[in-house]
C-alpha cells in the first residue's frame, strides 16, 4: 500500500497512505517522520498550525532517503486571507522546513479558525492567497496546491475566478461521517480528495458495529477504518508518532466488501468527546 500513488491534475504523483503529524511536537517530530520513512511512507503531512515544520524538515532532510523520493505536504494557516501574508507565509514555510521545494501546500481552511461556520466565505481573500500559490508553483516552489476543509461554495470560487484549479481538497472523512456529496463534488472538479481524521480522533475505536466488522475481516479498527477511506477512492493520512502503529496503519491490503462497504457508509459516528472544541469536529461548515 505504501506503494501506491494517485495522480494530481497536473500530473504529479501522490502516495495514497500518508503520515499525519497532528499533535507531534516539534521536538518529537523529526524521530517520527524518520521512522515513517524507514517504515516505507513517502507522504508527509504538516500544517503551519501545527508547529512542528522545522522538525518535519529535520526528518526528512536526515531520514537518508532521496528528497525526490518523499512527497511533503504542509498548509497556508486559516488565518492568511491576503496576498502579501500568503507570499511571506509560503516563503516562511521553505525556510522553516528547510527545504527547496514543496510537493503540496494547501489553503487549511477557507474562513479563519476563529470564524469557522460564520456566514462570510471570505472569498476575496482566498482568492488573494491562492494567487500567491498560483505564484508559487510557476516558480518551482510548489509543486501542486489545494484546499482543506472547502465546501462547494468555496470550490466554486477558485474554480470560476483563479487561474490555476485546486489539484485537491483535504476533509474530514470516516466510517460514521462522510461528506459523500462534498467528496463527489471535489472529484467532479477535476480533484482528488484526501481524507484527515480517518480514525475520528480515536473516538471510533469505542464503536462496537465497527469493531464487529474489524473482528469480522480479522483486521484492527483503524485497518478497517482507513481501508474504508481507501475504497472510496480517496488518500488518507492517519496520525501517530509511534513506529508500531504506523507499521499497522500500512497493513491494509484486504477488500472490504460492497455489502459491507454499504453498512458501514450507513454508520453515524459523529461524537469526538473532548475534541468537539475544535472547529472541524464541531459539527459546524
Amino acid at each position: 500500500m505504501l506503494k501506491e500513488t494517485m495522480i494530481l491534475p497536473n500530473g504529479v504523483a501522490i502516495p495514497k497512505l500518508a503520515l499525519g503529524t497532528w499533535m507531534i511536537e516539534d521536538d518529537k517530530a523529526a524521530e517520527a517522520v524518520k521512522a515513517a520513512i524507514a517504515l516505507g511512507y513517502r507522504h508527509i503531512d504538516t500544517a503551519q498550525a501545527y508547529g512542528n515544520e522545522r522538525g518535519v524538515g529535520e526528518g526528512v532532510r536526515t531520514c537518508g532517503v532521496p528528497r525526490e523520493e518523499i512527497f511533503v505536504q504542509t498548509k497556508l494557516a486559516a488565518e492568511i486571507k491576503d496576498y502579501e501574508g500568503a507570499k511571506a507565509a509560503i516563503e516562511g514555510s521553505l525556510k522553516t522546513l528547510g527545504l527547496d521545494y514543496i510537493d503540496l501546500m494547501i489553503i487549511h481552511s477557507p474562513q479563519p479558525w476563529g470564524d469557522w461556520a460564520v456566514e462570510d466565505r471570505f472569498f476575496e481573500g482566498n482568492l488573494a492567497a491562492w494567487k500567491a500559490l498560483e505564484e508559487a508553483l510557476a516558480a518551482g516552489k510548489l509543486r501542486a496546491i489545494g484546499v482543506s476543509n472547502f465546501q462547494k461554495a468555496d470550490i466554486d470560487n477558485l474554480v470560476d475566478n483563479a487561474t490555476v484549479k485546486p489539484m485537491i481538497n483535504q476533509v474530514l472523512a470516516h466510517v460514521g461521517n462522510t461528506p459523500f456529496e462534498l467528496i463527489e463534488y471535489s472529484k467532479s472538479k477535476g480533484m482528488l480528495v484526501e481524507a484527515y481524521s480517518p480514525i475520528a480522533h480515536g473516538k471510533i475505536l469505542d464503536n462496537p458495529d465497527i469493531g464487529a466488522m474489524a473482528a469480522k475481516y480479522g483486521v484492527t479498527v483503524p485497518q478497517l477504518c482507513i481501508r474504508y477511506v481507501l475504497q472510496l477512492d480517496c488518500l488518507v493520512l492517519p496520525k501517530t508518532s509511534k513506529p508500531e502503529r504506523m507499521k499497522s496503519n500500512a497493513e491494509v491490503d484486504f477488500e472490504i466488501s460492497a455489502a459491507d462497504m454499504d453498512v458501514l457508509k450507513a454508520i453515524n459516528a459523529k461524537d469526538y468527546g473532548d475534541a468537539s472544541v475544535f472547529p472541524v469536529y464541531s459539527g459546524k461548515v
